[in-house]
């Protein structure tokens, strides 16, 4: 799943529960300067490790979000001062101009993030991230970009600055900064909506308790309509779950909402629907054995679920969730 980063209150709540760096890091399997990094909020985590985190602190997952409710003032401004520190230091470098003009040309040679950021032997999270203007780039790295793309280095940065003289850039780089801002600010929640009242900034809301903690989702029998992520924006297939099984526990309040692409590429350490029938699916978490081979997991209890090779269709994304 796409990674996110946020200020979050992991300290406060590791040193009530008398539990230290070293013991999160080794349920986390992470460094010890990982954990310091992702408590200080300069480091991303994905959903997965944030279910972890929650079930090791024993707190609900939504109480580790920094927001004006439940957090002190100053670190909420901290917060936002290193936002727009870190976007002052991206403007005078030109990130945003190279990550807008990669995105374009992406666009125009119809390759995915996934894509790029596999030819150019990059996690997905950290070539977003270049994309949206907002990690710096070596130069072994712009290489394998360059090749990635099909093309010669000193080529790629011709190309950009041809787009960028064009003025084709400036669009990209508007909606980036514009999801970059939902994105950061700090409210409690894991994804970001847009604030239109359009039909269209609606998505349908799916789902009732099934059997043996799964979810009954059936298309002809919409609960409600909720406004969409902006992620989601132009995904006519994405959709939404009610969160109406306790397999997982207390780690998400049962008024959450999920948010599902079914188009976009599931991988290790997402959350996912795995549909057992027409309209019935189990939510786990996807793993991979020392074989390579995806499986899920569900909790409460732990247990383990076979995926096949032909099953992955069966697979839906979960990449965003209301608390």
């Amino acid at each position: 799943m796409e990674e996110i980063i946020f200020p979050n209150q992991i300290r406060m709540y590791r040193r009530l529960r008398g539990r230290s760096m070293q013991e999160l890091a080794d349920h986390l399997n992470v460094s010890l300067s990982a954990i310091s990094k992702i408590e200080k909020g300069y480091r991303r985590v994905d959903q997965e490790q944030l279910v972890r985190v929650a079930e090791f602190l024993d707190c609900p997952l939504q109480d580790l979000f920094v927001n004006e409710q439940n957090s002190q003032q100053e670190i909420v401004q901290s917060w936002r001062r290193e936002q727009e520190r870190r976007n002052k230091i991206n403007e005078k470098s030109g990130l945003k101009t190279l990550g807008a003009g990669l995105r374009q040309i992406r666009n125009e040679k119809n390759l995915t993030l996934i894509e790029v950021a596999e030819s150019a032997d990059m996690t997905l999270s950290v070539y977003h991230r270049i994309e949206m203007g907002q990690r710096e780039v070596s130069d072994k790295e712009f290489k394998n970009i360059a090749k990635a793309l099909d093309m010669q280095p000193e080529e790629l940065k011709d190309e950009i600055k041809s787009l960028e003289d064009k003025g084709m850039l400036e669009e990209i780089i508007q909606r980036n900064d514009a999801k970059y801002k939902l994105l950061s600010t700090p409210r409690g929640a894991i994804s970001a909506f847009t604030n239109s009242s359009s039909d269209n900034a609606k998505i349908s809301v799916y789902g009732i308790a099934g059997r043996e903690g799964n979810v009954i989702v059936d298309f002809d029998a919409e609960c409600k309509k909720i406004q969409r992520p902006a992620k989601l924006y132009n995904k006519k297939d994405a959709y939404a779950v009610n969160l109406c099984t306790r397999r997982l526990g207390s780690l998400l309040p049962t008024r959450s909402v999920l948010f599902v692409d079914p188009q976009d590429v599931v991988s290790v350490g997402d959350i996912a629907l795995y549909y057992t029938g027409d309209n019935e699916a189990m939510i786990l978490s996807v793993r991979e054995d020392e074989n390579g081979q995806l499986y899920g997991l569900r909790w409460n209890p732990d247990e383990r679920i076979e995926i096949g090779n032909n099953d992955l269709n069966k697979i839906h994304k979960v990449v965003a969730i209301d608390l």
